[in-house]
């Protein structure tokens, strides 16, 4: 991001702060436990590899202006180089979509972990549930595609109620997406998602995870570059909304190595 497009971004999260009087949407904190790619940089770019079809072009080419328009990040798409099974590169995160079956899911968001610092991730948007009347709509390709994406940034959600009023963040769980409740709809960041980032990314490391010739796994996890896409394959679940819409599982290798995945369920999991 140009140093114009910075300040902007900071002009409304302030602006936003003094609007809302710092309400619950902007006191929430929702990072994810403390994992965040290594970075030896203040700012840093992170490449989107494209493996979709022609009719998901559009939303990753918003959602990744949308996610760059943080004050710590640039997201860059490039071409993928995962496959239809989207198999995980290190550096960078692979976005996917595909038919991949009636297995409950609408999207998920794999992240690989080394110690407290992402590695590589994955994004699949599920056809089979993205195609029926319920789901084939601009509003939930859109909002489901930001959050998945907004996982992989080190995000988790602000909400998970399901029938709740929209906060105006992809990174809220809601029944319409383009349902505007006061706080705008659901189908982009949000300034208390690009302060949270700021908070996530407010330190440096001494090294980055962010190139490919990088490789920070050096365990089991190299070898699982992709958990496939039946639940029964991904480990121990380890967190469950009131709901039953959202769901993070783990699958741990010891040593510090760990891949998580964001589930959002398309039928929910009671």
């Amino acid at each position: 991001m140009n140093p114009t497009h910075r300040a902007w971004a900071a002009a409304v999260i302030i602006g936003f702060f003094s609007i809302v009087g710092f309400a619950s949407v902007a006191s929430a904190d929702h990072a994810w436990g403390n994992y965040h790619w290594a970075r030896t940089t203040p700012t840093f770019t992170l490449k989107l590899g494209n493996n979709l079809s022609s009719v998901w072009q559009s939303y990753l080419t918003v959602a990744s202006a949308d996610w760059s328009l943080s004050g710590v990040l640039d997201t860059n798409i490039v071409a993928g180089s995962a496959g239809r099974n989207c198999k995980a590169a290190a550096g960078r995160v692979e976005v996917c979509n595909a038919k991949y079956g009636q297995n409950g899911w609408l999207g998920i968001a794999s992240v690989w972990i080394s110690g407290s610092h992402i590695t590589q991730g994955t994004v699949k948007m599920n056809d089979t549930y993205f195609n029926t009347a319920t789901y084939n709509k601009a509003s939930w390709r859109q909002m489901v595609l930001c959050q998945e994406v907004g996982h992989t940034l080190g995000l988790d959600h602000q909400d998970e109620g399901h029938s709740n009023s929209n906060l105006g963040t992809c990174m809220d769980y809601t029944s319409d997406p383009a349902r505007s409740d006061g706080l705008g709809n659901n189908l982009k960041p949000n300034a208390h998602d690009y302060e949270q980032l700021a908070t996530i990314y407010s330190h440096l490391d001494t090294t980055t995870t962010l190139a490919q010739s990088t490789a920070m796994l050096k365990g089991r996890a190299t070898l699982e570059a992709d958990l496939g896409d039946d639940p029964a394959t991904w480990g121990a679940e380890i967190r469950r909304s009131k709901g039953g819409h959202a769901s993070v599982f783990e699958k741990d290798f010891g040593n510090g190595e760990k891949i998580f995945r964001h589930v959002f369920w398309a039928e929910p999991k009671k």
